[in-house]
């Protein structure tokens, strides 16, 4: 061997025997040889930092606490180690979805894109409410009440209904409107000069109310000092009067005021006056003030009978506390005038609010009205902006009779004081607050 090759042995540290005779190794194989194991790292082995991701990052020299590389023979044999790989970019994700092993972020508020930085509230309406209860349930068509569809309904075994007929309509309003929601108390008066059916007006009308309102109570008070005749129109029997009611100290139920005053068969409850000579008491305002404000703590509307004297202390008493105003007027030129004459009294004392909510009755009590002078009169008392109500001759109302309710009417007169009756209610008041003007 020569001196070349000892120092070529020597330069690729060689140490074994020396073979005197070389032979070249036989050709090997074409099949590639097994890829060797990757060994065991150094325990101080520290795998070099991964690149930084960050654009621009500042990459200064490496910090002196770093441990030292390893020498540059490791490792000593075998082919050069396997090194970790280096961490790249992250995949691309959706925004808002994290990487593994890291917590979903916390719901931003308000939600991204919402222009109102809001919730967008719930669809109007609750789930009951969009079931459509009218298309799945079929409608009950309510029968003819009388008449020849009537006939016409009970011939065919209820297979024809043709329905209520208009007249039965327009009487089905009227009582509704009657029936319309009532806050506090109501009060209504009643003035007519004698003679033009003031009392029959007054029973008949609180009969209607108390007939259609039974969850209220409904009373009606003599005011006429002239020795009214209410109480014997209502209820011949009532025992009672102002003075009773207004000294009773033991009023602490309606069962006591019960006793004080009396009813007819319509549920109308009745205050009767003074009506016997013998012991005459007159009626003061006093009194009147005291005996209604107790009657009022139990009793929803109250229809009072008023003197046919304007100037009288009490007929002022009571328009000082009034919600509504009935005008009774004989269907004559005398009686319009009389009732003109009263309308005029309260226009010039400023009560035009109750004007406003005032009623003209022209009340035919003798059956001998001429049509055309009704006719001229109810055009008259309209055209000043009164709702005008024609009452027509009904011998079941002959005066002296007891007014039982709207029963003993006949049917056009029943009419014609539900029109009264739901004429004043119309102005019912539907709050606490009353701010109504008073005389």
């Amino acid at each position: 061997m020569s001196d070349r090759d000892d120092a070529l042995r020597r330069e690729l540290g060689w140490t074994g025997p020396v073979e005197s005779d070389y032979e070249p190794a036989p050709a090997k194989s074409s099949s590639p040889a097994p890829v060797p194991a990757p060994s065991r790292p150094p325990v101080d082995f520290v795998p070099p930092s991964p690149e930084p991701t960050t654009h621009g990052a500042d990459t200064g020299p490496i910090p002196s606490h770093r441990s030292a590389p390893p020498p540059a023979n490791w490792p000593p044999q075998g082919p050069p180690q396997a090194r970790p790989p280096v961490p790249g970019p992250p995949p691309n994700r959706p925004p808002g979805v994290p990487g593994p092993g890291q917590p979903y972020p916390a719901p931003s508020w308000p939600p991204p894109g919402h222009p109102s930085g809001r919730v967008p509230p719930p669809p109007p309406g609750s789930y009951a409410d969009r079931i459509p209860v009218r298309d799945l349930v079929p409608v009950q068509r309510v029968p003819p009440g009388g008449g020849w569809r009537r006939l016409l309904f009970q011939a065919s075994f209820g297979l024809i209904n043709l329905g209520p007929s208009p007249d039965e309509l327009r009487q089905a309003e009227l009582e509704a409107r009657i029936r319309g929601v009532l806050r506090g108390h109501y009060k209504i008066g009643v003035l007519g000069k004698g003679g033009v059916g003031k009392t029959t007006v007054s029973a008949s009308v609180g009969s209607v109310f108390a007939e259609l309102r039974q969850d209220d109570r409904v009373v009606a008070i003599d005011a006429d000092t002239a020795f009214g005749k209410l109480g014997s129109r209502v209820d011949p029997q009532a025992v009672g009067s102002y003075w009773e009611l207004a000294s009773d100290q033991h009023l602490e139920s309606f069962a006591d005021i019960r006793s004080r005053v009396g009813n007819n068969a319509a549920g109308l409850f009745v205050l009767a006056g003074e009506g016997s000579p013998a012991r005459r008491r007159v009626l003061d305002p006093a009194i009147y003030r005291e005996a209604t404000a107790r009657l009022d703590r139990y009793f929803s509307i109250s229809i009072v009978d008023c003197s046919s004297t304007m100037d009288s202390a009490v007929t002022q008493e009571v328009l000082r506390d009034l919600d509504a105003l009935i005008v009774v007027s004989s269907p004559w030129v005398d009686g319009a005038a009389a009732a003109g004459q009263t309308m005029d009294w309260l226009a010039n004392r400023g009560l035009t609010g109750l004007l406003r909510r005032t009623v003209v009755v022209l009340n035919d009590s003798d059956g001998h009205a001429d049509k055309r002078t009704r006719g001229i009169l109810a055009q008259q008392f309209s055209g000043q902006g009164q709702t005008v109500v024609e009452v027509p001759f009904d011998g079941n109302l002959r005066p002296g009779g007891v007014i039982a309710g709207t029963r003993v009417m006949s049917a056009q007169t029943r009419r014609r004081f539900l029109e009264i009756a739901a004429a004043l209610a119309a102005h019912f008041p539907t709050s606490d607050d009353r701010n109504r003007e008073r005389f």
